[in-house]
């Protein structure tokens, strides 16, 4: 397979969840039958969230599948039902799946797990569908944090640079050390100096060196 002309990633800031679960309920939904958060709690067998809230020491940090470069889990599927799509995704075919949880041994993630109805693994598709269609991944779009976020490598990392600065900018003044910014002057405007050369010479003209 080709490499994918755009390398999309979900970025996970634990400072900024809350552990309110929105995504766990959000990729259920996605993935029910009805895809309504009012009868898809009622369906059988009921749908299963590829994502989940773990709470570890002072945060809470949504886990879901990596989607590995090299991922472990394809390699020792058996029957080939973990496959790549062409943006790069790990998806899992379910009609070929037959349950010996190998990919969930393999996962150093611990992510694959077992469908108890249908006795076959579920993981996430990073809601591949939905981004063909121009949609945020479901987790990302429920988050009321931003504490998932959706894009590029480049995009992602311009958004936490934007952050960072911002965040400096509101601290000045408050911590040592800190840095000075001026507001930048508009494009093409040329501002004279205040004071020319001839004007602090007029200034000092009767100073006289003893």
């Amino acid at each position: 397979m080709s490499k994918p002309s755009r390398e999309y990633y979900i970025m996970v800031i634990p400072e900024l969840c809350m552990g309110c679960k929105s995504c766990e309920i959000a990729c259920a939904v996605e993935h029910s039958k009805t895809k309504s958060i009012y009868t898809a709690p009622f369906e059988t067998p009921p749908p299963i969230a590829r994502i989940r809230i773990l709470a570890v020491e002072n945060y809470f940090v949504p886990m879901r599948c990596q989607h590995c470069k090299d991922a472990p889990c394809m390699a020792v599927c058996p029957t080939g039902a973990i496959s790549r799509t062409e943006e790069g995704f790990v998806v899992l075919n379910p009609q070929k799946c037959i349950g010996c949880l190998m990919c969930a041994t393999a996962c150093p993630f611990g992510h694959p797990k077992i469908d108890s109805y249908t006795r076959t693994v579920v993981k996430c598709d990073f809601c591949y569908d939905r981004i063909r269609k121009g949609a945020l991944p479901a987790c990302v779009e429920a988050c009321p944090t931003s504490a998932l976020r959706f894009g590029t490598l480049d995009e992602l990392m311009e958004k936490v640079a934007e952050e960072k600065a911002e965040a400096m900018l509101k601290g000045m003044g408050k911590v040592p050390g800190h840095v000075i910014v001026f507001p930048a002057e508009r494009m093409g405007e040329k501002k004279e100096p205040q004071m020319k050369v001839s004007d602090v010479r007029s200034m000092y003209s009767n100073v006289r060196w003893e």
